[in-house]
């Protein structure tokens, strides 16, 4: 009898870790652990320039930010305890609403700063619909793919499927004069449609076509400006000519690639110390923003600049663990849309402070000051760590 009791709590043990759910924790401080460091550079950054031109009050970013993370945490967890196939549902309709956001830019609600009219003040917050965008088009896609299945592997529905997204980045692009969105949005929708599909010459032929295309665009640029004058190239042609030579232009659109290189370099290892940047002493123009990777080279070194891209590239590990775990097509799409966002956006980023590419204005992930960018960042989070909590645990 009693071994037949023991045999019994051992097969109710095994059930019940057969219904225990799956929680990344890594996943949860990796992220946490960001925000932290995100907050701390964006004062370190910002508190000379917010000094100066908000009253003395040199945490007047750091607040705004705070209260945006605090926000964005609220969402996550509301989001990461909500089972993600509820919001399979609102697809269509999230697509639908960011176009409609991304065409209001026009309207008077339109609020446009530093030169840029990319967001919308609705309640007295601002909300940047190229934001909303990148969630709604994850949504859409995951749900998409899932729909079509095989379809997805002719050239027909390959374009159905970019189409949308096309469309979108399109419109961000256009209207709201944010290049580095569009690409990412349209990466993103790229990314999702090559991991579902088992084809991978017609992305050999986008990305051939793609990078033949920025190579002849480069090309008519420089020999438009040897018969012309800068001026009608218009803004990105001319940060075209200041990325291929940005002493050339150091006075205009090469002046903040400068200040950022000297900031990288004057680093060295170790960096000069937390808080004893000079570049953010006026030199650098919106050092919290974009441009905060640089600070973080010069203040903590090439060991802090690797550290924190070693924690995305750790972020991005646990990205692929759920992914691949994921008990659906539809939760794994949706962890490699998210995946897909944050790993463009910290690669462009890195490549437009470092010179690699032309300057696009993307902030850093976590990190850079945007109230939208964290928010939503952090509600596609949750979308992760609810698709992590479908994963049901098997018997060791």
């Amino acid at each position: 009898m009693a071994g037949k009791e023991r045999y019994g709590n051992n097969q109710r043990r095994r059930q019940t870790r057969r219904q225990e759910t799956f929680f990344d924790y890594t996943l949860l401080f990796v992220v946490l652990f960001l925000l932290a460091f995100g907050l701390v550079m964006l004062y370190s950054a910002s508190s000379y320039d917010a000094s100066l031109n908000y009253r003395g009050d040199s945490a007047y970013f750091l607040r705004k930010q705070a209260l945006s993370t605090v926000l964005g945490l609220v969402v996550m967890i509301v989001v990461a305890n909500i089972p993600y196939h509820f919001w399979e549902r609102f697809a269509f309709l999230g697509c639908a609403v960011s176009i409609v956001l991304i065409i209001l830019v026009l309207t008077p609600l339109g609020y446009e700063s530093h030169g840029a009219r990319r967001w919308l003040m609705i309640l007295g917050f601002s909300i940047q619909p190229a934001e909303i965008a990148k969630v709604a088009v994850i949504l859409f896609l995951a749900s998409l793919i899932c729909k079509m299945g095989r379809k997805t592997r002719s050239w027909k529905g390959f374009a159905m499927v970019l189409a949308l997204p096309g469309v979108i980045s399109l419109l961000v692009w256009q209207i709201t004069e944010n290049m580095s969105s569009a690409i990412i949005i349209f990466g993103i929708a790229v990314l999702m449609l090559y991991v579902s599909s088992p084809d991978y010459k017609r992305f050999v032929l986008l990305g051939i076509a793609g990078i033949a295309v920025c190579a002849l665009a480069v090309f008519v640029i420089v020999k438009i400006n040897e018969t012309q004058s800068t001026s009608a190239l218009g803004v990105r042609g001319a940060r075209i000519l200041a990325w291929l030579d940005p002493e050339a232009y150091a006075s205009g659109k090469g002046f903040q690639t400068l200040q950022s290189l000297y900031a990288i370099g004057s680093g060295g290892i170790l960096g000069k110390g937390l808080g004893q940047s000079k570049q953010k002493l006026g030199f650098m123009p919106e050092a919290q923003n974009d441009m905060i990777f640089s600070i973080i080279c010069e203040e903590l070194g090439l060991f802090g600049a690797v550290s924190i891209l070693l924690m995305f590239l750790l972020l991005i590990w646990r990205f692929m663990v759920i992914a691949n775990n994921a008990s659906d097509l539809f939760g794994a799409l949706l962890v490699v849309g998210v995946m897909g966002h944050i790993a463009i956006q910290v690669i462009l980023n890195v490549a437009v402070v470092t010179n690699t590419i032309p300057n696009t204005g993307i902030s850093l992930p976590f990190i850079s000051y945007g109230g939208s960018s964290v928010m939503f960042l952090l509600a596609e989070i949750g979308l992760v760590l609810s698709v992590g909590r479908g994963i049901h645990l098997k018997d060791l």
